[in-house]
């Protein structure tokens, strides 16, 4: 037999806020019932103490002069008429604790010795006392007050007065059963109103859940919608902007392997199909042999620093390559960069103009060298023979600002926001000449240093990249 309870999951997060809900509520609802009923309860014993204390001490003066002068008749009328048999027992006692008159005769003939009933013996004494205790011959709860009958500070008696609980407890055991009859339908509404939060919270959650599953399995690009306005609508939103992001990542990943794939396709067939040629017979004349020997060490080369690029590019976005950072002098970088691009620019008759403020910057040397070396390079590149680069550093506020200028034929508006991505080139015609990696790798070592890197460009009249680093405090 299967339970209809059987295919709860017990562990899920409906179940949990659910149970948590109730067990708030019930136990909240007890709590409160609890103390309602403890509050009635003791509300009605101090309202029928205080009775009898009144009730007492107005009687104890009637009855005073009676019991001083020994008048039994008297005494027993009054008791008979402020006595009950079976709410109210009225006794009266002399002085020596002797029974003179009772509401329940038949009752208190049984009684030995009335010394040990609760309170006379302290009535005697000429002290009041009160309490709950059971009746003199029988169990039930009586609320009873036992007091001196006093004549000018003298104890003549002793007025006992007792009334049952169990009209108290009746009318108390129905308002238990009502207490607890509310009770229950509070917690029934409860917890109908319990599942239906928790189903409002866990439902977008387990979608959520299903959404994470298949970002986890490669669905990049889904959408999520989540109908609340709280934190998990902002979760939803944060959900979709990872899963566009991913998307987008992955996209980037495709065109960067079937880019490395073409990439390096190129100069492995260069190199097989020279190989192909001198193994054929091209060896043996010496000018085509040294000629294809030539392509294959360009291409080998060009191969190498393809790899060199690649893993370059790989260690600085996993953030695998550590920065020895120190204090710089601004001037003397640029400086060394321009000397080692020097012998290209004079074989291309192109002169450059520095123009570099005495700052300080806090990074890596080597590294901005490196991405200094990439933006000039490009530079070169895309410059006219006869021109001029022209390279600058200054202030601005709290960062170094480092321009490089050349007079190329620029770069088109279109193809500005995709300069700095990987094997990306505005110049289709120079495809060969580079890897395509030099401003990815650039733009990953500024980022590195907390800094950022931008151009600009006019068609036909060059293009400025602009470096910005944050300046060294020291």
């Amino acid at each position: 037999m299967r339970w209809p309870f059987a295919k709860i999951k017990w562990n899920s997060i409906h179940t949990q806020l659910l149970a948590t809900y109730l067990l708030l509520t019930a136990l909240g609802t007890s709590l409160l019932s609890a103390y309602v009923l403890w509050s009635f309860y003791a509300y009605f014993i101090q309202t029928r103490q205080a009775d009898l204390n009144d009730w007492s001490a107005a009687l104890t003066e009637s009855i005073a002069d009676e019991v001083e002068q020994e008048d039994l008749e008297r005494i027993d009328l009054l008791v008979q008429r402020y006595g009950a048999a079976e709410t109210m027992t009225l006794r009266i006692f002399d002085a020596q604790g002797v029974l003179l008159a009772t509401s329940s005769p038949q009752l208190d003939q049984q009684v030995v010795n009335w010394g040990e009933v609760v309170g006379v013996r302290t009535a005697l004494n000429g002290q009041v006392m009160q309490g709950k205790a059971k009746g003199v011959l029988s169990d039930d709860d009586r609320l009873y007050i036992a007091r001196p009958i006093l004549r000018q500070g003298q104890v003549w008696g002793v007025l006992r007065m007792s009334i049952t609980l169990e009209q108290l407890q009746s009318q108390f055991a129905s308002v238990i059963w009502t207490v607890l009859g509310t009770l229950g339908l509070t917690i029934l509404l409860c917890t109908l109103i319990s599942n239906w939060l928790a189903r409002s919270l866990s439902k977008p959650i387990r979608t959520m859940q299903h959404f994470a599953i298949r970002l986890g399995s490669g669905h990049f690009g889904d959408r999520l919608t989540i109908h609340q306005s709280n934190e998990l609508d902002q979760l939803a939103y944060e959900l979709n902007r990872m899963s566009e992001r991913l998307a987008s990542l992955d996209q980037e990943r495709r065109v960067f392997l079937a880019n490395v794939s073409h990439e390096l396709r190129t100069p492995i067939s260069n190199v097989q199909v020279t190989v192909e040629a001198l193994r054929r017979g091209a060896k043996d004349e010496p000018e085509l042999r040294d000629r294809f020997l030539q392509t294959v060490e360009d291409e080998t080369r060009r191969l190498s620093r393809l790899i060199h690029d690649l893993l370059e590019l790989g260690r600085l976005e996993a953030g695998a390559t550590a920065l020895e950072k120190q204090v710089l002098s601004l001037q003397p970088l640029l400086e060394r960069a321009v000397r080692a691009m020097e012998t290209r620019m004079q074989a291309l008759e192109i002169s450059a103009q520095l123009n570099v403020a005495d700052l300080r910057v806090e990074g890596d040397p080597e590294r901005l060298l490196q991405a200094f070396l990439n933006v000039l390079d490009n530079a070169i590149k895309h410059s006219k023979p006869n021109s001029q680069i022209s390279i600058s550093g200054q202030r601005d506020g709290k960062s170094i600002v480092v321009t490089v200028q050349d007079q190329g034929v620029g770069i088109s508006p279109d193809k500005l926001s995709r300069i700095f991505e990987q094997f990306y080139t505005a110049d289709p015609s120079r495809q060969g000449s580079g890897t395509g990696l030099g401003l990815a790798i650039a733009k990953r070592i500024v980022e590195a240093h907390q800094g950022s890197i931008a151009v600009s460009s006019t068609v036909n009249q060059g293009a400025t990249f602009i470096i910005r680093l944050p300046l060294s405090s020291l």
